[in-house]
């Protein structure tokens, strides 16, 4: 009888010191307080819209007195999230812009796993079939454009990891919707991995459609999406989704595929912190361009002020402000269509 107890309470202690040892890594590597949310002067709205048959739900955000014709931001989240989770791992950033700048933000949600992007692998199929989410998207903002009054040169779109990766998808098969794109935690799948039918020609002189812009925002020590190329996954078990290209080459894909000739301008930079941020210019007299952005030691996420991702996801530095250099760039854009 004794040696049954002695057994049960070995067991016991062994049950407490597991739950005490995992609720420690969980909270060390998993664990990451979400930031405060801010005042902000407009409303936040839920919707749905059906596409190809499928529900699909988004919140939209939009300031207090935002003028007919103001541009739209979609932001997309990483994967097994939803369009409410991104909103608050960008720190509520963007809704944070919009109140100075006025535009409009959408977060819309995937209906599965992944969005559905450029990569091969993933998990991005309902009822035995991929889901559309190009089509989705498209179909969001030209609803936006009608419902909301948003103008249809100025519709961008940017999201974080799958979010990022479906960013790249709609600048090379949605080009005449999304005037830019700006991808982060993401880069161009590798040739045997790839499967989108990119535009023939992504400049083609097309009254009112310039092309898409695109920027690419990268950390080099991201250990999900490898900033030098690779496989595609966290710790090769969990999010697969198949070898990339490396960021500078996915900036120059872009820049082959948008025909800007030539080496990229470079600028370097030390932010908060210390944190060095690099950055590529492939640019010529045409309003279409493409910026690689490397946070030189930053991790997966979207660096930003308000909120540092789990250790798990690498370093997380707090300091490019990333929406505030997205939104740049985005804003860029349009200044470019004005002068041109």
């Amino acid at each position: 009888m004794k040696s049954v107890l002695r057994f049960l309470r070995f067991c016991l202690l062994g049950l407490i010191a597991f739950i005490t040892i995992a609720g420690l890594l969980f909270g060390y590597f998993i664990y990451s307080p979400e930031p405060e949310l801010p005042k902000l002067s407009g409303t936040l709205t839920k919707a749905s819209i059906e596409v190809n048959g499928l529900k699909r739900t988004y919140l939209t955000y939009l300031p207090q007195g935002l003028a007919k014709g103001a541009p739209l931001v979609m932001v997309m989240h990483g994967s097994g999230e939803s369009g409410a989770q991104i909103r608050i791992d960008t720190g509520y950033g963007f809704e944070r812009l919009a109140d100075q700048h006025g535009f409009a933000v959408v977060y819309p949600s995937s209906y599965s796993f992944d969005w559905n992007d450029c990569s091969k692998v993933g998990d991005f199929s309902a009822n035995g079939r991929e889901v559309d989410d190009t089509g989705f998207l498209s179909a969001l903002a030209d609803k936006l454009i009608t419902d909301i009054g948003s103008d249809r040169n100025r519709i961008f779109a940017t999201g974080v990891s799958s979010g990022g990766f479906m960013s790249i998808r709609l600048a090379l098969e949605a080009s005449s919707r999304f005037r830019a794109i700006a991808a982060v935690s993401a880069n161009v799948p590798s040739p045997e991995n790839f499967k989108c039918k990119p535009a023939e020609q992504l400049t083609k002189d097309i009254p009112g459609i310039p092309g898409t812009s695109v920027m690419i925002m990268n950390g080099t020590k991201d250990p999900l999406v490898p900033f030098n190329g690779g496989e595609s996954s966290l710790f090769g078990l969990f999010y697969k989704g198949g070898n990339v290209r490396s960021s500078q080459d996915s900036g120059q894909y872009f820049a082959d595929l948008n025909h800007l000739s030539g080496k990229p301008a470079t600028k370097l930079s030390t932010v908060a912190d210390g944190v060095k941020v690099e950055q590529f210019f492939w640019r010529n007299n045409t309003k279409v361009e493409v910026e690689l952005v490397a946070i030189h030691g930053g991790g997966h996420g979207l660096p930003q002020p308000y909120f540092r991702r789990p250790r798990l996801l690498g370093p997380s530095p707090m300091a490019p402000d990333g929406p505030a250099m997205i939104w740049a760039f985005f804003e860029r854009q349009f200044t470019a269509d004005a002068i041109k």
